[in-house]
């Protein structure tokens, strides 16, 4: 008996384990091809947006030489515009925090806001820093960019005027000069790494455990979605997780009517995303949609990828009525940001809950905020 239940121990722990590490099979226990999904995402999404995006860097870069070199208002109004043209583009991008991406930290080095002006100045003054550094992660990217070209004075002709003047014109110039070459080094390694290899590892990567491609992206999806969309473009600034307001704590606080646009365009990429469809094009892939399809996800009497979707469009509607600028939206009228959190913050619930457990996918990341 005693030789019995040792032998069945060892069958089962070796089952267990077997079960626990499969993260190379096609199809999951459920019968859906993961394996398709993720050749999707990668292929026709990621691959392909981060390319894009990887372009528009290459554009900025471009515009910021050619503004340093011929420093005038008429190349500060250019730069500008492709800077707002790839802050648009970031958005595309933002949510894949895996692979080279996580490794890197390549969001938080890309935009975290609000940046710190004063170290900011400091870093400029000394002509001593290194954006490699983890404590630097508020002092460059777009939202230090958006402070350099946007805050540093309230005329085109003063801004240049700081670019220009024999005391600190210089400095100026090779920190916004080091801001776009660190924006654009990160962004070539992290395509580099998708096209040279990662895109077979991350597409071979799908099976069911929790480190699989399939959980990981998952869980990255939502994680953006709650933190970065939802709370940091919305809830943080309208005072959701505090006693007051922030009207200084918004995407592009320095353009100023910039940041509904960064909002909408986070926001179709996501639903993009969960839909499967290809970065532009009008073409749907297998995909978060197609999966719950494939289990026939119910939720109290209707079809789970119908209640997303319609709250991802309930969500894009209400923030229709949002100003521009999303600093005078919460000075003006808060309310307005309030409720578009509020539509945000139901599909946390379908997503986060109902989604996840449709996909056996458990939540890899801590909550902060109450939710």
């Amino acid at each position: 008996m005693k030789k019995f239940l040792i032998s069945l121990f060892i069958t089962s722990m070796f089952l267990s384990a077997c079960s626990s590490s499969d993260d190379s099979g096609e199809t999951s226990s459920d019968g859906f091809d993961r394996k398709a999904m993720l050749e999707n995402l990668a292929d026709n999404i990621v691959i392909p947006s981060y390319q894009s995006f990887s372009s528009d860097m290459n554009a900025l870069k471009d515009a910021t030489s050619n503004f340093i070199t011929n420093t005038n208002d008429n190349n500060l109004v250019t730069l500008r515009e492709v800077w707002s043209g790839a802050y648009i583009a970031w958005q595309s991008v933002s949510m894949f925090e895996i692979g080279k991406a996580e490794e890197l930290s390549f969001r938080n080095y890309m935009n975290v806001y609000p940046v710190n002006t004063t170290e900011i100045e400091a870093n400029i003054n000394s002509g001593q820093y290194d954006l490699t550094r983890v404590s630097l992660q508020d002092e460059q990217g777009f939202a230090a960019l958006d402070y350099l070209i946007n805050g540093l004075s309230d005329t085109d002709a003063q801004i240049v005027a700081l670019y220009t003047n024999d005391t600190n014109g210089s400095k100026y110039k090779n920190y916004i000069s080091a801001l776009v070459d660190r924006m654009d080094t990160l962004t070539k390694e992290v395509v580099s790494d998708w096209t040279s290899g990662y895109r077979d590892t991350f597409v071979n990567n799908s099976g069911a455990s929790a480190t699989s491609s399939v959980d990981k992206i998952v869980n990255d999806f939502i994680f953006h979605y709650e933190k970065h969309l939802r709370a940091g473009k919305i809830g943080i600034p309208a005072g959701v997780f505090a006693t007051q307001t922030f009207d200084d704590k918004v995407e592009a606080f320095y353009k100023g009517d910039l940041s509904k646009s960064l909002f909408n365009a986070n926001l179709t990429a996501m639903q993009d995303f969960f839909n499967g469809k290809h970065f532009d094009s009008n073409t749907r892939g297998e995909s978060f949609s197609t999966y719950l399809n494939f289990l026939n996800t119910i939720k109290e009497g209707e079809d789970l990828v119908e209640i997303i979707n319609n709250q991802f469009n309930e969500s894009r509607t209400t923030a229709s009525n949002l100003n521009n600028s999303f600093s005078t939206q919460v000075k003006t009228n808060n309310n307005l940001m309030l409720n578009t959190y509020d539509e945000l913050q139901k599909n946390v619930v379908h997503l986060k809950v109902d989604m996840l457990q449709a996909f056996s996918v458990s939540v890899d990341f801590q909550d902060a905020d109450g939710d």
